[in-house]
């Protein structure tokens, strides 16, 4: 079980940066943009096609965040400057990346296994230091030693990278720019009745999204040793179930919290699948269905919860007044007794 959730803590942390890339577009922007079905699997084939070819994969993954930049400027292009609905362009975009990313992979799968990547380079680095034999002593004491993870490089690595990326997205959109574009994702008109360019500002949101949305797929290649031409599919529905849920339970009352609640999200969604394909009549090609019955609880649960709140309010409310009602009658009548 441990090694279960350790594996899923470790994923939902990678995934949290497409998370991030997903709340940038969805909530700050407004835009539903489904380009990141595409974006993610262009991350994941720019990163394998490199490391394979001999790229040294922490620059392979950079670039893979340039490609996402690109993919995501150019939906924002086909928006502002083509006029196409917003959601239409983004499915247009996802549609020419499908065989873009086959064009970059040359087939549709692309395996990693026997490939030095980012993570077998800090796995090492983690292995002749002797932090992961720290840990693992660790969890041998209290009674875990059973199921040890073979590293903790990956999860320390992308915990610290994952951070410093949501403190930078924190810090981006308290500047003039970062606040023009949730101005422009709050209210486009106004924010262009004070000459800002908003098209430019949309362009520019997405295009970051994107970026974020690819440099995940690229680590997630990584950690799964391979990348393939339908890894991205429902991937704008994982995004949002995670930011759904993070904003369930977290709330969203400034940025930082709210990204900070799009990790938890990401990372509770990713414990949640885990546990939920343990159950025995449960398999994994029932994950799609597991992630909409959880987007689902995420939807209607906080508006359930709400109503039923609402409605005891109401009661007490009607309760009081009667209360108030019923003393102000007793004090009438006791008044004409004395008298």
């Amino acid at each position: 079980m441990f090694t279960a959730i350790f594996g899923s803590f470790e994923a939902g942390i990678i995934y949290a940066i497409m998370a991030l890339g997903v709340y940038l577009s969805f909530r700050i922007l407004d835009f539903p943009d489904l380009t990141v079905d595409g974006s993610f699997v262009t991350g994941a084939a720019i990163s394998a096609v490199m490391i394979a070819g001999g790229t040294n994969p922490f620059l392979a993954t950079v670039i893979a965040l340039f490609a996402g930049f690109a993919a995501g400027c150019l939906t924002g292009l086909l928006h502002t400057f083509g006029k196409i609905n917003n959601l239409l362009s983004g499915i247009l975009m996802m549609i020419a990346l499908y065989s873009i990313n086959l064009r970059i992979m040359g087939r549709s799968n692309i395996p990693l296994l026997n490939t030095d990547t980012a993570f077998t380079k800090i796995s090492d680095i983690f292995e002749k230091s002797g932090i992961d034999s720290f840990f693992n002593g660790i969890l041998t004491a209290v009674g875990l030693g059973d199921s040890l993870p073979e590293t903790w490089g990956i999860l320390i690595f992308m915990v610290i990278v994952t951070f410093i990326i949501k403190i930078l997205t924190d810090l981006f959109l308290r500047t003039e720019i970062g606040l023009a574009i949730r101005a422009t994702g709050d209210n486009k008109r106004m924010i262009r009745s004070l000459s800002a360019n908003t098209n430019l500002l949309v362009v520019l949101g997405l295009g970051l999204s994107n970026a974020l949305v690819a440099f995940s797929g690229a680590l997630i290649a990584q950690q799964g040793g391979f990348a393939d031409v339908g890894m991205g599919i429902g991937m704008i529905v994982i995004g949002l179930a995670s930011v759904i849920i993070g904003e369930a339970l977290f709330g969203t009352k400034t940025i930082a919290r709210a990204t900070l609640a799009v990790i938890g999200g990401s990372i509770i969604y990713r414990i949640v699948v885990t546990l939920a394909l343990r159950v025995e009549f449960l398999d994994p090609g029932d994950m799609k269905l597991i992630t909409a019955v959880i987007v689902i609880i995420a939807l209607t649960a906080p508006k359930i919860i709400e109503g039923s709140k609402e409605k005891k309010r109401k009661a007490r409310r009607k309760m009081e007044k009667m209360n108030g009602i019923q003393a102000k009658g007793d004090h009438h009548a006791a008044i004409k007794s004395d008298s």
